[in-house]
């Protein structure tokens, strides 16, 4: 998923994967409440609230997209920024259907699949979590399609510009303070991912007891020779083919796994869709690449403020030439 879609899930993220961890009772029955409140309030008596080019935007989309707003950032948005996120929503979309024939639908659940990974979750346990705080898992997903499309048009449209070069780079590193130079050397990893399966809508509890047996693997891994034996004995694992990784190919995250994780290792464990997935760090060199970690996040830095900036111009040009009647 994009970086300037990923981060709108963080506070969602963060906030679910905490109450699946210390739900209780009182809280399941406040949820309730919560749910019962919104449904009462805007699900029985949905209502156009405004027209934009002639599609609707109901009461009932407000409501979902305020409780949305609020896990997402942990503040509680007022009636008009809900409908003016709404609105360039729904510009987003018409403006995806000129250009796009068609969103794929693997697209749309790709994305919500990772933001349920960051969560520590599986796709239906990440549904059900949302459900039972109150959120929409339809209202998510419109979220995600109007910022998949979005993404896609902005790249589209405005590619020359949005293309950095190595003097916009180093200009970044010079110049911002947030951005330092490397401590250390780029370095590239031979890895071997290891998956423990889970059956596909199995329970929460089925990907716990395979996460415990994931750490106990860990704990018995001293070298792939030997460690990745001991996984193949394992029922229901795949081990898969070596890849080789550069830290600069890497995300924040997944770059500090790895450095954390001595040769011969496994990385921690995380919770995808198939199952429990890890790597065994089979061999760590300093790459002869040019490119480094500090390079790929300034290059990123000034990609992703040029988009934010076309992206921000260009939206506000389509609400000047859109037909927009607000009712309620």
């Amino acid at each position: 998923m994009l970086p300037s879609i990923a981060s709108r899930y963080r506070g969602i993220c963060a906030l679910v994967r905490r109450a699946a961890v210390v739900a209780r009772p009182p809280l399941r029955v406040l949820v309730a409440s919560t749910v019962a409140f919104i449904v009462l309030q805007s699900g029985a008596h949905a209502q156009i609230a405004a027209l934009v080019n002639g599609d609707p935007i109901t009461t009932l989309d407000i409501a979902r997209r305020t409780k949305l707003i609020q896990m997402s950032t942990q503040k509680t948005p007022t009636r008009q920024e809900v409908l003016d996120e709404l609105i360039d929503d729904k510009l987003k979309v018409q403006l995806g259907k000129r250009y796009i024939a068609e969103v794929p639908k693997r697209e749309i659940e790709g994305a919500f699949t990772n933001i349920a990974r960051r969560a520590g979750m599986g796709p239906d346990q990440f549904a059900k979590a949302l459900t039972a705080a109150g959120v929409s898992v339809e209202g998510l997903k419109e979220r995600i399609h109007a910022d998949f499309v979005w993404s896609q048009i902005i790249r589209g449209k405005f590619r020359a510009s949005l293309t950095v070069g190595e003097q916009d780079v180093a200009v970044k590193l010079q110049n911002d303070p947030n951005q330092t130079q490397d401590a250390g050397p780029a370095y590239e990893y031979t890895l071997r991912p290891i998956l423990l399966v889970v059956p596909r809508g199995s329970q929460p509890a089925a990907f716990e007891a395979r996460k415990q047996e994931a750490e106990g693997l860990r704990a018995r891994f001293q070298s792939c020779a030997e460690g990745l034996r001991l996984a193949m004995a394992l029922p229901d694992v795949a081990v898969r083919e070596t890849i080789k990784k550069g830290s600069f190919e890497l995300g924040q995250t997944q770059r500090q796994a790895l450095s954390d994780t001595p040769v011969g290792k496994l990385t921690p464990p995380e919770i995808t869709p198939q199952g429990i997935e890890f790597f065994a760090v089979c061999n760590k060199t300093v790459s002869n690449d040019t490119d480094t970690p500090a390079k790929r996040a300034a290059r990123d830095s000034v990609f992703n403020e040029r988009y934010q900036e076309l992206a921000k111009k260009y939206l506000k040009e389509l609400r000047s030439q859109a037909l927009i009647e607000i009712r309620q």
